[in-house]
């Protein structure tokens, strides 16, 4: 996943999908365990590797489908749990600008059984911000947050920012362009235990609060749940650290 991540670079070329494609995107993903054969040949039909396997930490079964990184289809990377319905979606919108992002979705996906994990396969500023997933409606990666809130299915999106930016916490949590839930105070009072926690339904947390993302406001619109979840670098940095939020969210999350 770090490899991944590291090869992505902000004057690669790009090209966004266009509407039929990221329609037979969705339609193939989510059938990735009922029709295998026939989803695999579809993806591939999109440019995207396909490939299964059995995860040596979990032992159970997965599928995941990527196109290579820094081609002008950077259309992501999407990990599949074959063993469960799916239950949970875990979104990485910028692998390469928020270090270990990428580290702490794979770790979450391990987690929860049913997960479904979904990296950009842009630079967040390639193509003069056109592959910014978190805040264009034009990629596979929101084409799946969208056919995910339809479904229903709850999304954790997570970033990193900079100490110095909100020096006050070491996490941000807020449900973007969602209403404030009982799941997400949850998470928020389980993440106080061992890290300061800024609750954007509380207090102003800066520019960190998710207010535009469009995977949030595509969860606001189907009555989905979703929490976007920002963590700083030292936290990000620190084996512990992570873990503790892969803890806590997998705790509030498992079970959809």
């Amino acid at each position: 996943m770090r490899d991944y991540a590291s090869a992505l670079h902000e004057d690669a070329p790009y090209r966004p999908p266009n509407d039929t494609q990221r329609q037979a995107f969705t339609e193939s993903l989510t059938r990735l365990g009922a029709t295998p054969s026939a989803a695999d040949d579809e993806l591939r039909s999109l440019g995207l590797a396909v490939a299964r396997g059995v995860d040596e930490r979990t032992g159970r079964p997965y599928a995941i489908a990527a196109t290579e990184p820094d081609a002008e289809q950077g259309w992501g990377l999407y990990l599949v749990d074959l063993g469960h319905s799916a239950r949970l979606a875990v979104q990485v919108p910028h692998p390469a600008n928020d270090l270990r992002t990428a580290d702490i979705g794979l770790e979450l996906f391990r987690r929860v059984p049913g997960a479904v994990l979904a990296v950009a396969g842009t630079h967040r500023r390639v193509a003069a911000g056109a592959g910014d997933v978190a805040h264009r409606a034009d990629s596979m990666f929101h084409a799946l947050a969208e056919r995910h809130s339809r479904d229903h299915l709850p999304q954790v999106q997570l970033h990193g920012f900079d100490d110095a930016s909100l020096d006050s916490a070491d996490l941000v949590l807020s449900p973007g362009a969602t209403a404030r839930t009982p799941r997400i105070e949850e998470i928020a009072d389980g993440l106080d235990r061992s890290l300061r926690v800024c609750r954007a339904w509380t207090r102003d947390c800066g520019e960190l609060e998710g207010r535009h993302n469009r995977q949030g406001g595509a969860a606001a619109e189907h009555g989905a749940f979703f929490a976007h979840v920002e963590i700083n670098r030292t936290t990000r940095d620190s084996p512990t650290g992570r873990d503790d939020v892969v803890r806590v969210l997998a705790e509030a999350l498992d079970g959809g």
